[in-house]
């Protein structure tokens, strides 16, 4: 990691989502699709999905604090996912689509729980915000595949009907914060 980068890992639904969002970011070195928050090591894409592990479809980010803050960071991914439902995004159920920010730090979980108030007390959504804020513990990066699954896969139907209105929206919201 370059000096003066940090990390970040937030999991919103399904990684493919996230990952295809924060890749056109401003600031951000690297983004890696994995699992996060879990009890096996090493686990795969199957055991998460059947729910075995406990681990969540998550994104860790390595991104440059001086080009976009990790407010700015979190402010992007509470618009690109509902923080209001319970282990699930849209049609994908189950604890592994769980809303998580994965702290690395006391000042991440400062500005994250923060946030989150702000965003409560302004009710942009019906419900409040389920969002966990937890310590970072562990990131495994997930098989081959699911790195950079968008832009490898554009054409598939999950991608066309779920990722794409995602990034559409990115794009047009967020049109001064990405990459030229």
């Amino acid at each position: 990691m370059e000096s003066g980068n940090q990390i970040a890992t937030l999991a919103g639904g399904c990684f493919w989502c996230l990952e295809a969002i924060f890749l056109e970011l401003r600031g951000v070195q690297k983004v890696e699709s994995g699992y996060s928050g879990g009890s096996l090591a090493e686990p795969t894409y199957k055991e998460v999905c059947d729910q075995e592990t406990g681990h969540a479809e998550a994104i860790q980010v390595t991104f440059n604090p001086q080009v976009i803050t990790y407010a700015d960071f979190l402010n992007v991914y509470f618009s690109v996912h509902d923080p209001t439902t319970l282990n699930r995004q849209g049609a994908d159920v189950g604890t592994q689509y769980r809303s998580v920010i994965f702290h690395h730090s006391s000042e991440q979980e400062q500005i994250a729980g923060e946030i989150i108030a702000e965003l409560d007390r302004i009710k942009i959504w019906n419900n409040p915000i389920v969002t966990e804020v937890v310590p970072f513990e562990k990131f495994y990066k997930a098989e081959n595949y699911h790195q950079n699954y968008y832009a490898n896969n554009s054409k598939q139907p999950y991608c066309g009907i779920v990722i794409a209105p995602k990034v559409a929206k990115f794009r047009k919201e967020f049109i001064d914060k990405r990459k030229n």
